[in-house]
């Protein structure tokens, strides 16, 4: 990635030809749904006034713009910010990455003394937790009960969860420990979170101790917590142990769930097994446990990835004559191996497919179909497709927005390279260095040296860092 002066150059550049080549923004319509409403005989309390500021906030999508509507807002009137609108407007700066404002407003809260819920500092754990930032979410989390707020349990879990998901084991086992200190008593979602902390780590060990720890502190173990060990088992290539914990987790009147089959039949296929891996899922009925969806997803993804395509689809085909609608990560599975076989146009048949069943495409889903028509060189398709992507309101990766745009520019179609790039700065993402190389060279032409100047510039931009 190109920052610094090197990316506002080009941000320059890119400016220039914006203006003289009059390029207009992307712009999506978003799809409505529409809803009915049953009819009732009783009374309906009469409909509350909507809260203005709520109202408006819904309908900025940059957070910077939120921030400064939310200050000009209350600036103006003579009221004072409420917890709705404080809560709203943290969410949005959460979702967004926007962090170091949300400490102001939670400084606000707190000097405010307005009642907070939990529910509030259980978000921005796990926000902090996506956006890589373990040590603020401990921070927040230990400043909890200074915001006229209880902490409880469950906020608990989610940061053991949190610390877990970012490679903090030890952290989260620290805090754990200190359990009693806290007031908590620790339930089966605790243990499981510590238990597969080891088990990711591969300490199998540690993770059984965790486990007897679990049984003599008289904690019943959920079927979670057996699932995260015969998992482990399995992707070990350890199914005869696997299978024997399967069936003590029987006789000690845990009953297996579909989850459980599931990673049963993923360890059989991994070794080559697919038909008892198939034959497991009919049997699992026998026990009493219907087979899911994901189910026919692991036969469906071994045989995929086999390349048998053909196999897979009829997969399909056997979910909906026994009733089950197949769900996104089905078909995702489908256009994930079809896009990667250079068949986009087969996936995209079944894009359609699973829209006019009703079944939402996903992120996932718009980002390989993109990669997979950019696979095969149609960019005009890709591009389609990523319109799409957007007005869902779905965000691509900068990799794929870097392949559209070389794209492109190799087919000549700067000014819809343009209209790419114009989302990208919207999204605060940069080319790459032949990113740029690519759509200079399509705008300025091959002549003067272009590719010289951009290596000046990157060259520039180093020295300065």
């Amino acid at each position: 990635m190109i920052y610094g002066q090197t990316q506002r150059k080009f941000i320059s550049i890119f400016n220039s030809i914006k203006q003289t080549l009059n390029f207009s923004s992307l712009t999506f319509k978003r799809s409505t749904k529409r809803s009915t409403q049953k009819r009732s005989n009783r009374a309906r309390k009469p409909p509350q006034n909507p809260h203005p500021f709520l109202t408006k906030l819904k309908e900025i999508q940059n957070p910077d713009l939120s921030l400064q509507f939310f200050h000009e807002y209350y600036q103006n009137t003579s009221l004072k910010p409420d917890y709705p609108s404080y809560t709203a407007l943290i969410y949005k700066l959460a979702r967004s990455r926007h962090f170091q404002p949300i400490q102001t407003l939670l400084d606000q809260i707190k000097e405010e003394d307005l009642p907070c819920k939990e529910t509030l500092f259980i978000a921005l754990i796990q926000h902090y937790g996506k956006g890589n930032l373990p040590n603020k979410a401990i921070e927040l989390f230990f400043r909890i009960p200074s915001f006229n707020c209880t902490r409880t349990l469950q906020s608990f879990n989610f940061l053991l969860n949190v610390l877990v998901k970012n490679d903090r084991l030890s952290d989260a086992i620290g805090i754990f420990r200190r359990d009693s200190e806290m007031g908590f008593r620790p339930n089966s979602i605790s243990f499981n979170i510590i238990i597969n902390g080891h088990c990711e780590k591969g300490d199998w060990k540690e993770a059984c101790k965790v486990f007897d720890e679990m049984l003599e502190r008289k904690v019943q173990p959920s079927v979670v917590s057996y699932n995260v060990l015969i998992g482990f088992l399995s992707k070990k290539g350890e199914l005869g142990k696997a299978m024997d914990l399967l069936e003590d987790m029987i006789v000690k009147g845990n009953k297996p769930n579909a989850v459980t089959y599931a990673i049963l039949m993923e360890g059989l296929c991994l070794e080559g097994k697919y038909d008892a891996a198939r034959k497991m899922m009919f049997d699992m009925e026998y026990r009493g446990c219907k087979p899911r969806v994901l189910n026919f997803g692991v036969l469906m993804n071994d045989c995929a990835k086999r390349g048998k395509i053909e196999e897979a689809r009829d997969w399909v085909l056997e979910m909906k004559r026994r009733r089950y609608k197949p769900d996104v990560v089905t078909y995702n599975i489908l256009i994930n191996y079809m896009c990667l076989e250079g068949r986009a146009n087969e996936a995209y048949k079944v894009l359609v497919e699973m829209q006019v069943e009703g079944c939402e495409p996903n992120s996932a889903t718009y980002r390989m179909m993109v990669d997979g028509f950019c696979r095969v060189r149609e960019f005009d398709k890709a591009l389609r497709v990523l319109s799409a992507m957007l007005a869902s309101n779905h965000g691509p990766r900068v990799e794929t927005f870097n392949c559209l745009v070389v794209g492109l520019c190799e087919c000549g179609k700067v000014s819809d390279a343009c209209l790419v790039l114009e989302e990208m700065e919207k999204r605060k993402m940069g080319l790459d260095l032949e990113g740029w190389k690519g759509f200079v060279r399509a705008v300025c032409g091959r002549d003067g040296g272009v590719v010289g100047l951009v290596d000046e510039l990157i060259s520039m931009d180093s020295n300065c860092a």
